[in-house]
């Protein structure tokens, strides 16, 4: 049975790696982004139909869906059509988060806008549940997999040195927990999986084009997700936040710069 997928937030970043690395196993997947080529909300490079091409050339299917998660009614929709064309879901990856909307400083809590929490708590965090909400009953169906993506920095004190950053990612890792708690009975597992330093197109923007040292590519998260779908014990892990290092110790993956180089240094 072909994988049916939802990733949100997948115009560009860690969910068009997401689902580039899922339309490799002809997984079927919904792509949403407020990010289409009729309406642009951003100069960075990426719309929901350009990684719906990127998912059909990588030998899946894309099916692009325009969409703001702060949209409860259009967010209903795009569940209610997964359920009329498929029945159920086999995944869901929550991912869209607005958190680059204002300029990113950290500093002292009563410095920064309190826009922040529009966009980190109602586009990120509420989108998350949102979407959890409306999914769970088709991933029952499926006893499907939960992915919340987040950040887990146990040792930091205050993650990115930003209260409103460190509150929604503390939030999606307890959303996680609970949502596995909940899940759990009907054979359903959630989990929060963290990316590394990863070259998204604003971070690539951010350093001029270069690659930056130590980062990973949009890939590397996707390959995480898709070992945690292909493992028949994956409940093992509900309700955890998980590093996309430490998945890809647990499973043995590599980024796609360490094959490029490994294939180099055997030619």
């Amino acid at each position: 049975m072909t994988t049916v997928a939802v990733v949100t937030g997948a115009a560009r970043g860690v969910g068009r790696g997401i689902a580039l690395v899922l339309a490799e196993a002809g997984a079927t997947v919904y792509l949403t982004d407020r990010e289409s080529r009729d309406r642009r909300y951003s100069e960075l490079p990426g719309t929901v139909e350009d990684t719906a091409e990127q998912v059909d050339e990588r030998g899946g299917r894309g099916i692009p869906v325009p969409l703001d998660h702060t949209d409860d009614a259009a967010v209903a929709a795009l569940f209610e059509r997964v359920r009329a064309e498929h029945g159920g879901l086999d995944l869901l990856v929550a991912n869209a988060f607005n958190g680059n909307a204002l300029p990113f400083r950290g500093g002292p809590f009563w410095t920064l806008p309190l826009e922040h929490w529009r966009n980190m708590f109602d586009n990120g965090v509420r989108g998350h549940l949102v979407a959890a909400w409306h999914a769970a009953p088709l991933l029952i169906e499926r006893r499907g997999l939960l992915v919340f993506t987040g950040l887990a920095q146990p040792g930091a004190e205050v993650i990115a040195n930003h209260l409103f950053y460190d509150l929604a990612m503390t939030s999606v890792s307890r959303l996680a927990h609970d949502a596995a708690h909940d899940l759990r009975p009907h054979g359903v597992t959630a989990l929060a999986v963290s990316p590394g330093f990863t070259r998204t197109e604003a971070i690539m923007a951010a350093f001029g084009g270069g690659t930056p040292p130590g980062s990973d590519s949009i890939e590397f998260p996707g390959r995480a997700v898709r070992a945690l779908l292909e493992d028949p014990q994956v409940s093992r892990h509900a309700g955890r936040t998980i590093t996309v290092a430490d998945l890809a110790a647990e499973y043995g993956l590599t980024d796609v710069d360490a094959e490029v180089r490994s294939a180099a240094a055997g030619s």
